[in-house]
């Protein structure tokens, strides 16, 4: 994968930790810039982390698909794409909130968070081991971009409001559409 496409996939993968950080930051009262680093370097940890844990798990199926990998491939990222296009223009104000409550949150109940927010970066490893890709430097650009975003989000999210973190998760999807797109082509045409 090239600089672009790492760029553009870390982009899209730090997309709904971005939502979810301008939620919380919206519902916190006066966020700190610590707090904001601190929830941020939570969750670029965890989202830094899945994309391997995915990648292992399709390094050992990948003898077995290698003929139509670029299919899994494309199939794995559009899919995730259209999930998270249809998941932006099906969420309310309620989704972006927490209940109103005001605190940063506990370590624990932030890594379950970043790790639900993260189910994407796992597939998108499976996806990568099909795929001549540096898993170590994807990951480490994936994990990078969103703490950068998350602690953004926090900072930004009582200004901007939820509305935002919607709308950039909405390009999220379609930059893995395009992304898996560009795979199938390069592998069937190219």
């Amino acid at each position: 994968m090239n600089f672009a496409a790492t760029a553009a996939l870390s982009l899209a993968m730090a997309t709904d930790a971005f939502a979810v950080a301008i939620g919380k930051g919206a519902a916190l009262q006066k966020p700190s810039l610590r707090a904001a680093l601190r929830i941020g370097l939570i969750f670029g940890v965890v989202e830094g982390l899945t994309p391997i844990a995915g990648w292992a798990l399709g390094q050992v199926a990948a003898p077995y698909v290698e003929a139509w990998d670029h299919w899994i491939a494309f199939l794995l990222l559009g899919g995730l794409g259209v999930r998270m296009i249809v998941a932006s223009l099906g969420a309310t104000d309620d989704d972006d909130n927490d209940g109103g409550r005001p605190d940063n949150g506990s370590f624990w109940l932030l890594v379950v968070t970043g790790f639900a927010t993260s189910i994407d970066a796992m597939i998108v490893g499976v996806g990568l081991a099909f795929m001549d890709a540096n898993i170590w430097l994807t990951a480490a650009a994936i994990g990078t971009c969103t703490f950068v975003m998350v602690t953004l989000g926090i900072m930004l999210g009582r200004a901007v409001g939820a509305v935002v973190g919607r709308r950039a998760e909405l390009v999220g999807g379609f930059v893995l559409i395009a992304i898996g797109a560009t795979i199938l082509y390069g592998h069937t045409v190219g």
